[in-house]
């Protein structure tokens, strides 16, 4: 939120709100205690259920049960408690209005000024392995989200809190104010409920969809994110950025500046396609793209491989590792300026050698990081959603369509190449070798230049092509893009096919001796 809109009133007058009354009844119970001792100080009545209710009578609080206010016990194992007039009335009153008064007095109501809820854990719940539909649709609640609801709703006669982050903020307003609480306290308050109770509908949804494992486009999208790091800006300064998931960040900084916007797009550029390796692995990733891939005996061995791709344009960049990173490989890294270095863990020895430049960000991913199942996308007036691309292309599904078939080692080339281009913006061409990418183009509007960049850059790395596998995302429109290929030292290449001149560029190969293998897959990254 920009500071203009932090100052801006919301859209209603000024009117402050004397507590005298409280319901509480929390899931998360942390400040809760201090709280409702905080409140009767001022003379505020407690009303509270369940094990909420037994908390404060524990600590010495005098509560009235929910019991005592509906005059209706609990029932269905507590499935039923706050769902009555005399608690949903008391929350919904106008208390300007004369008749609601009336009303009220008639039933023997009275207003609930402050409401002080948070829900069943759901999403806690249904993220532990082997928990079952019963227990899940147990964690739904529904008299929590109706109470949070009726007072966010109510929120000019009735204040409700759902964070216990903002206990003590709540209560230094009500000391300072001799009880009371500002009518621009009860909008952000009420904002932050709806937001609160989106998002745990949409937590319910999203799992109730997955039961049934389906791809099938979803007919409503939800998009119920909790901000989790606000950002110094965007891509560029004048842009405001930030960082939201509806889970916890799948990473961790453990050292150096705040990611940035940028840091966090190429993060997770870098580690989808270190994920794609088995064997020791590092990806250099710059402006969204690798700039060098590497595998090895071991995280040094890989690093050197990648950063033999393109130095100059490593400079700067972020590096992801699918190992622990030891010292030997932090030393090697130590000798560039880089951004972000990512792993899943880096050994004590290593961090005192990468921790040396104060401004470098080290972070560690979690072990269930990887590929979201959807990706979205902002577009003219909507979203775009679509599938991970996920498809996993094995060396007995590739169709040799050459006089020449590729050698073992040219295969393994060929899987190599096609696994980073993958992850290069289209048009994406890849020369590399079965263990080490040597030149990659990326993002060009011709195949083409993609073909020529990545020579080019091949050339300024001082490696040689001689012998070597190059990927194409897409099919080649023509001949002349495999030729510049060829001409560049590849030998051996793989391609979706499906271009109506498929027959002149396998034609074009066969020519030159090359061996060509179709995917039938093709990976566009735009």
């Amino acid at each position: 939120m920009t500071a203009s809109a932090e100052k801006q009133a919301p859209p209603v007058s000024e009117r402050a709100l004397r507590i005298r009354r409280a319901l509480i009844s929390v899931s998360d119970k942390r400040g809760i205690v201090d709280l409702a001792r905080g409140l009767t100080s001022l003379g505020v009545e407690i009303i509270s259920t369940g094990g909420t209710a037994k908390s404060l009578k524990d600590a010495g609080i005098h509560v009235v049960s929910v019991s005592e206010v509906t005059g209706f016990p609990e029932i269905l194992d507590g499935r039923v408690k706050t769902l009555h007039p005399n608690i949903h009335a008391g929350l919904l009153a106008v208390t300007e209005n004369e008749r609601h008064r009336e009303e009220l007095d008639r039933h023997g109501i009275r207003p609930i000024d402050l409401v002080v809820v948070n829900l069943y854990p759901f999403e806690s719940t249904v993220a532990q392995p082997g928990v079952g539909i019963g227990e899940a649709i147990e964690n739904i609640d529904i008299g929590g989200p109706a109470m949070v609801r009726a007072s966010a709703k109510n929120f000019l006669y009735t204040a409700v809190v759902v964070n216990p982050d903002r206990y003590a903020a709540l209560m230094e307003e009500l000391r300072n104010s001799g009880g009371l609480i500002s009518e621009r306290t009860r909008f952000e308050l009420a904002r932050e409920a709806f937001d609160h109770t989106a998002q745990y509908d949409t937590a319910i949804a999203r799992y109730l969809h997955s039961l049934d494992g389906s791809e099938e486009l979803p007919e409503v999208l939800m998009l119920a994110e909790r901000l989790h790091l606000p950002l110094r800006y965007g891509e560029n300064p004048h842009q405001v950025g930030g960082f939201y998931s509806s889970t916890e960040p799948a990473f961790e900084k453990i050292h150096g500046k705040e990611l940035s916007y940028n840091n966090i797009l190429d993060l997770s550029a870098g580690w989808g396609l270190v994920k794609e390796f088995e064997e020791p692995a590092v990806v250099i990733v710059k402006h969204n793209n690798p700039c060098g891939v590497g595998t090895g005996k071991d995280v040094a061995e890989a690093f050197a491989k990648a950063l033999a791709t393109d130095p100059k344009s490593a400079f700067g960049g972020i590096v992801a590792v699918n190992r622990r990173v030891d010292r030997i490989a932090a030393e090697a890294m130590n000798e560039l300026f880089l951004e972000v270095i990512a792993s899943n863990e880096f050994s004590e020895d290593a961090r005192s050698v990468l921790q040396k430049k104060k401004d470098r960000r080290l972070v560690t991913m979690k072990e269930s990081s990887g590929l979201p199942a959807w990706e979205v996308r902002s577009a003219v007036n909507g979203f775009l959603l679509q599938s991970s691309d996920r498809l996993v292309l094995s060396k007995e599904s590739v169709k040799v369509v050459t006089a020449r078939k590729p050698t073992n080692d040219e295969l393994d080339a060929l899987m190599f190449a096609w696994r980073v281009a993958m992850h290069v913006r289209s048009n994406a061409i890849v020369y590399a070798r079965s263990d080490r990418t040597l030149g990659i183009g990326a993002g060009q509007m011709s195949r083409l230049d993609s073909a020529r960049i990545a020579a080019l850059k091949a050339e300024e790395a001082g490696l040689d092509l001689k012998g070597c596998a190059v990927a194409s995302d897409a099919f080649f429109p023509f001949a002349d893009g495999l030729l510049e290929a060829v001409r560049a030292g590849a030998s051996t290449v793989i391609q979706p096919g499906g271009s109506v001149r498929d027959a002149e560029v396998i034609r074009a190969a066969d020519e030159h001796g090359i061996a060509m293998v179709f995917t039938g897959i093709r990976h566009f990254r735009h």
